[in-house]
């Protein structure tokens, strides 16, 4: 592929609501971004991915937008957003803003004079019907939960939303509806923005006309993304957002792509797709069917096929980006480490597993010092709408409040939101007033600053790990070689090699409590990165004790 600017890069995502308070109301904002900066150069990231920080009403976190072209004043304003790039360029980092655009806020100007009058020009930016033969236009559920349908007062007619009733879905077969929108997104693009990080974007194109689907659920109702499985025609879109926007720009951009097919790969993160790249959500959905109550717990041999089934299917073709976390998930340590070996060797062992993965590292806020899932006391203390919805829906299903807030504590999104842990001060010197959400009672022993203090903590394997991966030596087979599994049917060991042009590099990691010996094809080799001080090597074989993880080199 044609090298872009972007390629060979580490990516960090900041929630800014939980990052860094820098005015004292407990609330992140943009000038407590700035304030970490040097921290985050210090770390070696080189693209920041911001969370929404536009105008909103803040209902579903800022992924209800009321105005793309201003901030909310509780993060800040556009002056001090423009400081955020001007400060990141001069530590040569990017910053990318993620889009939202499947749909708005019921407070933007456009929904507003919709519902003034829906048979207007505003009324075709969105998708609005009426029941027929007494019947709503389709029996979708919402990602929230409930119908699709939200009925417009004053009228006999029905608006359509994919998730909350308070976040109208744009129409993208209205092209006056799409000129709007690169408008807006080459007016960041023109203030220095780096590109974009693209949310529910699979969602813009519906499957018409709007028909039902089976049911799933008692409630008659069936789940959207049964009729995302059906709705064909999006590259159109996406390949018209991106010569009207990305390409003049020479962008990067990041799909949230659930729903994609193999053979689509090309058409999406090829050398001339829509997206630069997309996130692998393969992990993510490991165990996942349905409702909360019926996941599974992930098994590492579960997360193994997960990330290599993607690699595997993606080969050369494009970049992923690698996650372990994200805003939208529990933390990765706490759904991904087996229950009674959470430790920093093991979560060391995890950070390695994905880091040195083909594609793009994102770094999640908090994951570089080993954040777990907090343990909040009951259902009130939680934020999230989606969890509300899903601690109703184990309710419903005859669970115990103790057992649906159990499984809130696995699963549910505020594991992630709760404030970054910069020390073991008060509020976890996130802030100097109480936060809008719950600090985890864990920060006094997870913290930056003790982590910074101690040369064997996750924050600095993170360190070491971003060090190797851009090490001129090496940075090109992490970059750009190949990837391929090793040893896959050996249980709990999750090991590859990377190749490029003649070098060879293996990744081990023993993801278990019991020992484990590994034999190399070659017995010349050299250790790069261990998350335990010493490597058992002879020769060709490596004995990797419990949750060991190893980066080694094939000398030439």
């Amino acid at each position: 592929m044609k090298r872009k600017w972007w390629m060979g890069k580490v990516a960090y995502q900041i929630w800014p609501k939980s990052f860094a308070d820098a005015n004292g109301d407990g609330i992140g904002d943009l000038e407590g971004i700035i304030g970490k900066l040097d921290y985050l150069k210090g770390l070696g990231i080189d693209i920041i991915w911001i969370s929404p920080v536009y105008r909103s009403p803040l209902v579903d976190q800022g992924y209800d937008i009321s105005d793309y072209y201003d901030i909310n004043p509780v993060f800040g304003d556009l002056t001090v957003m423009d400081r955020l790039i001007a400060e990141a360029k001069k530590r040569d980092m990017y910053i990318i803003m993620d889009l939202v655009v499947n749909h708005c806020s019921d407070e933007h100007e456009w929904f507003q004079k919709a519902m003034q009058d829906p048979d207007g020009e505003y009324g075709k930016y969105f998708y609005i019907a009426e029941k027929k033969d007494g019947r709503l236009p389709c029996n979708w559920r919402s990602y929230f939960g409930g119908s699709v349908w939200e009925p417009i007062p004053g009228t006999d007619k029905y608006y359509l939303h994919s998730f909350h009733k308070k976040q109208p879905d744009l129409n993208w077969e209205n092209p006056k509806l799409r000129k709007e929108i690169y408008r807006m997104m080459n007016w960041w693009l023109d203030r220095g923005i780096a590109g974009f990080r693209i949310d529910a974007i699979i969602n813009i194109k519906k499957k018409l006309p709007f028909r039902d689907y089976e049911p799933d659920r008692e409630d008659g109702l069936s789940y959207i993304g049964n009729m995302l499985e059906e709705a064909e025609g999006i590259g159109e879109f996406l390949e018209e957002m991106k010569h009207e926007t990305f390409e003049k720009y020479d962008a990067f951009t990041v799909g949230e792509v659930f729903n994609d097919k193999p053979e689509e790969v090309v058409e999406f993160i090829g050398e001339d797709g829509h997206f630069s790249s997309k996130f692998d959500f393969a992990p993510e959905m490991c165990g996942k069917h349905g409702t909360w109550y019926e996941h599974e717990v992930v098994t590492p041999e579960m997360y193994k096929n997960a990330i290599f089934d993607s690699q595997l299917m993606v080969g050369e073709t494009g970049f992923l980006s690698n996650i372990i976390e994200n805003h939208d998930e529990p933390r990765g340590v706490s759904r991904f480490i087996p229950e009674g070996d959470l430790s920093e060797t093991s979560k060391k062992a995890l950070a390695c597993a994905y880091f040195f993965l083909r594609g793009i590292p994102f770094i999640y806020q908090g994951q570089e010092i080993g954040m777990e899932n907090c343990d909040f006391p009951d259902i009130a203390s939680y934020d999230d709408i989606s969890t509300l919805d899903e601690y109703q829906v184990c309710i419903d299903a005859g669970y115990s409040k103790e057992d649906a807030l159990a499984l809130a504590h696995r699963f549910s999104r505020d594991n992630a939101r709760t404030p970054v842990q910069w020390s073991d001060e008060a509020y976890a010197g996130f802030s100097s007033h109480k936060p809008w959400i719950m600090v985890n009672p864990d920060y006094r022993k997870i913290n930056v600053k003790s982590q910074m203090e101690d040369p064997d903590s996750v924050y600095h394997f993170y360190r070491q790990m971003i060090a190797l991966y851009k090490n001129p030596k090496y940075h090109e087979v992490f970059a750009f070689g190949s990837f391929l599994p090793y040893l896959r049917e050996e249980g709990n060991l999750i090991a590859y090699q990377r190749s490029f042009e003649g070098q060879t590099i293996f990744v081990l990691v023993n993801f278990s409590k019991e020992a484990k010996s590994v034999t190399l094809p070659s017995d010349q080799t050299e250790v790069l990165l261990s998350n335990s001080k010493t490597v058992d090597k002879n020769g060709d074989n490596v004995k990797l004790c419990g949750y060991q993880a190893v980066v080694l080199a094939v000398c030439e």
